[in-house]
């Protein structure tokens, strides 16, 4: 199957560059598209300053371009956005096909005292449940917000639905590029599973700091290899995965076979 990942700093109310790339991942047999962490939407900093009217304005206007591509060109798309509800905003990641809208409230959010979510968006602090996932042909896809990568609770759930895709949007930044591999990396090893990693690009200043978003989007496959990369650059991304490859490797390595073997 042939999945794309769209590279971009954040485009706002601008339709343009999303048509643009959206016609060349079509182009190219594109059926599942995957787009970074506030790329939709400005940076959660920018956010803080912004009224929630404009939100929910943005989040219809975004949410009516997704289901006309996903109508037009018979493609998903796998976005983040902030949806509004009873004047509030969450964190939410769209799942827009061609026939349906889902959508998944991130369950874990950053609380550090220089990158706040948690105190900004209203999503319920509860007990942990299985990720979105959902089927293209004969692949089944998970999502997971970028920031939730590090948590067992979640990988767990998708060892029981057998994924075999991880769709990771993320807005790393900092000099964490590193790091975020190697996670990237085991998890796909431990679990088997491709992992399609969309990373946003762009500067932001704030209060005099400046977040520098790198990209390096990337695809890890069930063996903890990584097999395709992005720069740091404007880019869009067109890789194949193979459900016979998921398979191949939990053939081989086992360690779905050896927990099982042990259950009570």
């Amino acid at each position: 199957m042939t999945l794309g990942v769209l590279q971009l700093p954040s485009v706002g109310m601008s339709t343009t560059k999303l048509y643009h790339y959206v016609r060349i991942a079509h182009k190219r047999g594109v059926r599942v598209l995957l787009m970074g962490e506030y790329l939709l939407n400005s940076f959660f900093k920018e956010l803080q300053q912004t009224p929630v009217s404009m939100l929910r304005e943005l989040c219809d206007h975004q949410l009516g371009i997704l289901r006309d591509l996903a109508a037009t060109y018979d493609m998903t798309f796998v976005a983040p956005l902030v949806t509004v509800k009873g004047g509030t905003p969450f964190k939410s990641i769209v799942k827009v096909s061609p026939r349906s809208t889902a959508y998944y409230q991130q369950q874990v959010l950053i609380d550090y005292p220089h990158w706040n979510e948690a105190a900004f968006f209203a999503n319920p602090v509860e007990t942990l449940h299985e990720p979105l996932t959902f089927r293209v042909d004969n692949v089944r896809f998970g999502i997971l917000g970028g920031y939730e990568l590090h948590f067992d609770a979640l990988w767990q759930s998708i060892w029981e639905k057998r994924i075999d895709c991880i769709l990771l949007p993320t807005a790393s930044t900092f000099e964490s590029q590193q790091r975020w591999r190697e996670l990237i990396k085991m998890r796909a090893f431990t679990h088997n599973c491709f992992v399609l990693r969309a990373n946003r690009i762009g500067d932001v200043k704030d209060d005099g700091h400046l977040w520098r978003f790198y990209g390096d989007s990337l695809l890890a496959n069930p063996d903890g290899e990584i097999e395709s990369t992005l720069g740091d650059t404007e880019e869009l991304m067109v890789v194949e995965i193979d459900h016979a490859q998921v398979m191949e490797s939990r053939r081989g390595w086992k360690f779905k076979e050896a927990v099982e073997k042990r259950r009570e």
